[in-house]
C-alpha cells in the first residue's frame, strides 16, 4: 500500500471518530502554524534573502508550510496537525554587468504530520516530514563562461535528488524571562542520488527570544532572538555543520512579522548542486513571517 493511501485512511478513521466521540475536535484549514519552521535549518520553509558580504551573492528564500487538517484533544491539551509544504531557495549572483542572475536552485516539496501535547510548564512537539528535494543549475551559472558558452561549473549540473523523511522531537519552554526552543532529529533518506551523500543526517538546535527587552513598535511586539542549529551528515565520513543567527523581528513571534538578522554558517554547502563544498560564509538577512 503506497504511503499516501495509508494516510488517507488513517485521517478518515481518526475524523470518524471524532464524530462519535465528544474529546474529539476537527477542523479543516486551521489559522497559523502548528509548528514553527527552525530558523537555523535550511530545510524549512522560508519567505526572505540572506546577502552574503564577500561576494555580494543572495540567499533568496520563497516557500510556505500550510495546515490542512486539525484534530484537537481538550481533554488532556494535545493537537494533531496534517499539513503540506512547497519551497525553494535559489543562489543569485553578479557577473560583470549582469545582477542578479540565479546560478542555481533546491526545491522541495512534500507533508507533515505535527503532534503537540501541553504540559504544566512547557509543550512537546513531534513533527515527522516526507520532502523531495531536487537541484538544479540555471542560465545564471551558464553565463558565468566566456563564448563558447559551458557551465561555470565544473562538470556541470548533476542530477541531484533527495528523497528523506525526518522526525524531531521538540520542546518549549521559559525560563529565567526567555523563550526558550530546543530540539534534536533525525533525516534519513529513502532515495538518493548521486550515492556518495549519507543517508543519515543527524541535527540538533535552539532557538531563544524575549519580547520584553524593547517593548513595542508602533503597536508591534519586538522579539531579539538567536539561534544555533547544528547538522551531522558527510560523504565518505561525517563532518559538522554550524548555522548561527541572531536578530530581531518585529511582530508576534508566532505571527505575521518581519525579521532582520545576522548569520554565520560553516559547513557543506546549501546548494545542492555543490553539495560536496565546504563553505564558511557570515550574512545579513531579513525574513517576512505571514
Amino acid at each position: 500500500m503506497k504511503l499516501k493511501h495509508i494516510v488517507f485512511y488513517v485521517i478518515f478513521y481518526v475524523s470518524t471518530l471524532s464524530g462519535q466521540n465528544g474529546d474529539f475536535e476537527v477542523k479543516l484549514f486551521p489559522s497559523g502554524n502548528h509548528f514553527l519552521p527552525f530558523r537555523g535549518n535550511v530545510k524549512e520553509s522560508k519567505l526572505g534573502i540572506l546577502y552574503y558580504p564577500d561576494n555580494g551573492g543572495l540567499k533568496v528564500d520563497i516557500g510556505n508550510s500550510i495546515d490542512l487538517l486539525e484534530i484537537k484533544y481538550p481533554s488532556n491539551n494535545s493537537r494533531l496537525t496534517f499539513g503540506i509544504e512547497f519551497m525553494a531557495y535559489a543562489y543569485s549572483t553578479n557577473y560583470e554587468e549582469q545582477r542578479l542572475q540565479i546560478d542555481a536552485v533546491d526545491g522541495f516539496f512534500g507533508g507533515n504530520a505535527t503532534f503537540s501535547k501541553r504540559d504544566n510548564d512547557s509543550k512537546w512537539f513531534l513533527r515527522f516530514r516526507f520532502i523531495h528535494n531536487s537541484a538544479h543549475l540555471v542560465d545564471g551559472n551558464w553565463w558565468k563562461s566566456p563564448y563558447p558558452r559551458d557551465w561555470g561549473k565544473p562538470g556541470g549540473p548533476i542530477p541531484f535528488t533527495r528523497d528523506f523523511a525526518e522526525v524531531y522531537l521538540t520542546n518549549e519552554v521559559t525560563y529565567l524571562n526567555i523563550n526558550w526552543r530546543y530540539y534534536s532529529g533525525i533525516e534519513y533518506a529513502i532515495h538518493l542520488r548521486p550515492k556518495d551523500q549519507k543517508k543519515l543526517i543527524l541535527n540538533t538546535g535552539i532557538e531563544i527570544h524575549n519580547i520584553n527587552l524593547l517593548g513595542e513598535l508602533w503597536g508591534a511586539k519586538t522579539n531579539i532572538y538567536g539561534s544555533y542549529h547544528f547538522t551531522l551528515n558527510g560523504l565518505n565520513k561525517y563532518s559538522g555543520n554550524n548555522n548561527i543567527q541572531a536578530g530581531i523581528k518585529f511582530g508576534d513571534w508566532s505571527g505575521k512579522g518581519v525579521s532582520f538578522y545576522f548569520s554565520y554558517y560553516n559547513g557543506f554547502d546549501h546548494f545542492s548542486q555543490y553539495y560536496n563544498e565546504r563553505i564558511s560564509k557570515p550574512g545579513f538577512g531579513f525574513s517576512v513571517d505571514f
